[in-house]
């Protein structure tokens, strides 16, 4: 897969990911903006794995306790960006069809996220750590 078409397929993931997570919010029948809180998730999602990378040393082939605790903080950070919209459904303060579709827009984003670190995540000629 060329680097071109894996970047406009992930950038569409994202796009479309985006959409579902605002149609969670902001249709007319559920009009509640509580599932943004979730884009913090998003962000805070790739960033403990992108600081352990930096610090550990490729080379070794047993695991590494730095690289285990930051797969351990970064599935923290999603299964709480999963639990959020439902602890929000179950409080009443979104309806439940607003959370299918944010729970559907979580899962197309962190599987975009995902295919980005397994696209670009190679100390190839075109990758994410030049950015």
């Amino acid at each position: 897969v060329s680097s071109v078409a894996a970047l406009i397929s992930l950038s569409f993931g994202g796009a479309v990911g985006l959409m579902f997570l605002m149609l969670g919010c902001a249709l007319p029948q559920y009009n509640q903006y509580w599932p943004l809180f979730v884009l913090f998730f998003y962000i805070l999602s790739p960033i403990p794995y992108c600081i352990a990378r930096r610090l550990v040393d490729d080379t070794d082939a047993t695991s590494n306790a730095c690289k285990e605790l930051a797969i351990f903080l970064t599935t923290g950070i999603v299964v709480s960006a999963f639990g959020l919209p439902i602890v929000f459904a179950r409080a009443e303060l979104i309806y439940w069809g607003a959370c299918a579709l944010v729970l559907t827009g979580n899962t197309v984003i962190f599987a975009t996220i995902l295919g980005f670190f397994l696209v670009f995540g190679s100390n190839d000629d075109f990758s994410w750590q030049q950015w």
